[in-house]
């Protein structure tokens, strides 16, 4: 029954075993969330993990095909939104990973964000389930600025960073990370002004999952005096997300990897400040909370990947095994001794209960020939009685007492004659 039972849980923990290969939703290629992925997969093949990267518009479209079960994707990155998800119930966030500003681009000559400054302006606001155009429509809408653009353009960021300096349209924004190709590319373009919130402190106030930022003055290019002031920007957290079905072992392989390439300082924080145990929307899985608490478990550093896993369900699986099986290793010999013994114990009983009859009927001889014809079935079960050579000594010792027994019927058989 203990073999069933193990058999069947190997066959369950050895179906349950991680997966070595998962799909990634990053952003557009070329993108700050694109090249993210690229390093994630990078790691993640030093562990035998094939890590597939699936470019889409951004956060917004990330989050969806996370909730959808049958888009096959596993992991991504979503920035803070305005938008709350009606069910996250399917997600779990490995924690918050860097700051995402929204980045203002102008060119020159535009003079700062009010409505006499933009409009009649093209502005470009981000493509459809991007996280950038999903902030810019709620900041249009909280600042009054609705209906006063000439027009609002769905633009990529590549597409709006060739734009922009050719005087095609006049501001672009971007919620994209510092280490983002395309707004390193604006930040040092002389035809491009980098614009900052006037208001960002209340920005700040009024969305909680915003928080201020600030771009110091010729953080860009110290010799060009770019940008020429200090910048202040409003900036979500960008946090890593799985889906909850999300192998552990995978979970702890992308923490390690997060560990890795977030905890570099950057112009916004300091080193090691991300990853972060921060849930932003989305709560922190079990695994996220046990890592930034107590690190990845101890087997992963002396184990691959898929054997630490097969490891630490195998010691799951010991435990309430060996809770039973010890206490019944303990009984069983007292058990098997009992059984044993209690087979010449039976034949003891019947003996004495021969013993017996035989006192009862001494006085008048009466029976004597089916007391001793009982006597000798007794006396055969004895000889076909098989035991152990530990109990042959009982057995032995019972074969002498019904000889003795013998000897008495007999001799009480004999007088009774005479």
């Amino acid at each position: 029954m203990t073999a069933a039972v193990i058999a069947c849980a190997a066959v369950v923990m050895l179906s349950n075993m991680p997966p070595h290969r998962i799909v990634m939703v990053t952003g557009p290629e070329g993108d700050a969330y694109y090249e993210l992925g690229k390093r994630y997969r990078a790691v993640l093949a030093r562990a035998n993990v094939e890590v597939q990267l699936v470019p889409t518009a951004g956060s917004v479209e990330n989050r969806a095909m996370l909730q959808d079960p049958h888009s096959g994707v596993s992991v991504g990155f979503i920035g803070g939104s305005v938008q709350r998800a009606p069910d996250t119930s399917k997600l779990e966030s490995l924690g918050t990973v860097f700051y995402e500003p929204l980045w203002c681009f102008s060119r020159r000559g535009i003079q700062g964000l009010g409505v006499d400054a933009l409009r009649g302006r093209k502005i470009s606001i981000g493509p459809d389930g991007s996280g950038t155009r999903a902030l810019s429509l709620e900041l249009i809408k909280r600042t009054g600025m609705e209906g006063q653009f000439g027009e609002l353009l769905a633009l990529s960021l590549r597409d709006a960073a060739e734009k922009l300096p050719a005087g095609e349209i006049d501001v672009a924004f971007t919620m994209n990370s510092w280490d983002s190709p395309m707004v390193q590319k604006l930040l040092t373009d002389e035809r491009v002004a980098l614009c900052g919130f006037p208001h960002t402190d209340a920005l700040v106030a009024l969305y909680p999952f915003l928080n201020k930022v600030v771009v110091p003055r010729g953080v860009a290019d110290l010799a060009r005096d770019q940008p020429p002031t200090d910048v202040a920007l409003v900036a979500a957290k960008a946090s890593l997300v799985v889906r909850k079905d999300l192998h552990s072992a995978l979970q702890y392989l992308l923490l390690n990897a997060a560990a890795e390439i977030h905890s570099e300082p950057s112009i916004f924080n300091r080193a090691n400040a991300f990853p972060a145990p921060e849930a932003i929307d989305v709560p922190l899985s079990i695994e996220a909370v046990r890592f930034y608490k107590s690190g990845p478990p101890f087997l992963h550093d002396y184990f691959p990947f898929w054997m630490a896993a097969l490891i630490g369900k195998l010691i799951i699986l010991l435990i309430p095994i060996l809770a039973v099986l010890y206490p019944m290793m303990r009984f069983l010999p007292r058990l098997y001794d009992f059984a044993i013994r209690s087979k010449v114990l039976r034949l003891y009983g019947e003996l004495r209960l021969l013993e017996d009859e035989m006192e009862s009927a001494s006085g008048t001889g009466r029976n004597m020939p089916e007391m001793i014809e009982k006597l000798n079935r007794l006396e055969d079960q004895a000889n076909h009685l098989r035991v152990p050579v530990a109990y042959a000594s009982m057995l032995y010792m019972l074969r002498n007492h019904i000889d003795l027994v013998r000897g008495g019927l007999t001799k009480r058989a004999d007088d009774k004659t005479e």
